[in-house]
């Protein structure tokens, strides 16, 4: 690991705003906080800068980034110290494993912004909103609780549209092309860093909102079998490119 690498790690462990896989935390996050605003998380949030600019946009939220990427959070943790943001923190683990970290109902919403699309069909389950994530957001969510899918990828994009449909999930929110629009949520004027590079080539930005209604299909095995056989030609077509 280089020294940079080493002191972010050494730096974050005295954060006062970063959890670096805490324990007993569930129910409490609002005790830390010092208030009973709502929390939104924002899943793989790398270096934070999505967290950061809801918090300063947003005062009367608290936002918590999740990442497991330690030298990452730390700037966005760095950043929200610097500023005094008393209603930012970061939390360093993996996002299999959040549910471990809150209570039923204690999170309103969820960013998901600009997450790796994990293109070929054998990696879907590793889609941060495929449905074996959804069953971990749906135990934390509040009920009727909001997440947001903000991406340039398209394949994401038509993915989740995929799950909202097959899942049968109540979409709030579709928008194929975020800055075609006159009229957008404030929340979407936020850009990163990551978002200027448009990496997947499509010159627009995806955005969906959306909620896990109670009764919703949670089947993963058919979701599975579904998928597999909705793409398996353009699984074909990728494995002889």
């Amino acid at each position: 690991m280089g020294q940079k690498k080493l002191e972010r790690f050494a730096a974050i462990a005295t954060y006062p705003n970063v959890f670096q896989y805490p324990e007993n935390m569930q129910g409490k996050w609002h005790s830390f906080f010092g208030n009973a605003h709502p929390i939104v998380l924002e899943l793989a949030c790398g270096k934070g800068e999505y967290t950061v600019a809801l918090g300063g946009k947003y005062p009367d939220q608290n936002f918590m980034g999740v990442d497991l990427k330690g030298n990452r959070i730390w700037k966005g943790a760095t950043q929200a110290l610097e500023n005094k943001m008393k209603n930012v923190a970061f939390l360093r683990t993996q996002i299999e494993k959040i549910a471990n970290y809150f209570e039923p109902g204690e999170v309103d919403e969820i960013w998901i912004t600009f997450p790796d699309p994990q293109l070929r069909l054998s990696r879907a389950k590793k889609r941060l909103t495929h449905p074996r994530f959804l069953r971990s957001y749906k135990h934390i969510l509040k009920q009727d609780g909001i997440i947001h899918l903000k991406t340039d990828s398209p394949d994401l994009y038509a993915f989740t549209k995929d799950v909202i449909e097959w899942c049968r999930l109540d979409l709030l929110m579709d928008m194929p092309d975020v800055h075609s629009h006159t009229h957008v949520p404030d929340y979407l004027y936020i850009k990163t860093y990551y978002e200027s590079l448009d990496i997947s080539g499509s010159n627009k930005i995806f955005y969906l909102r959306f909620s896990i209604p109670e009764g919703w299909r949670d089947n993963e095995e058919a979701f599975t079998a579904y998928l597999k056989s909705k793409y398996k030609n353009d699984e074909e077509k990728a494995g002889q490119s």
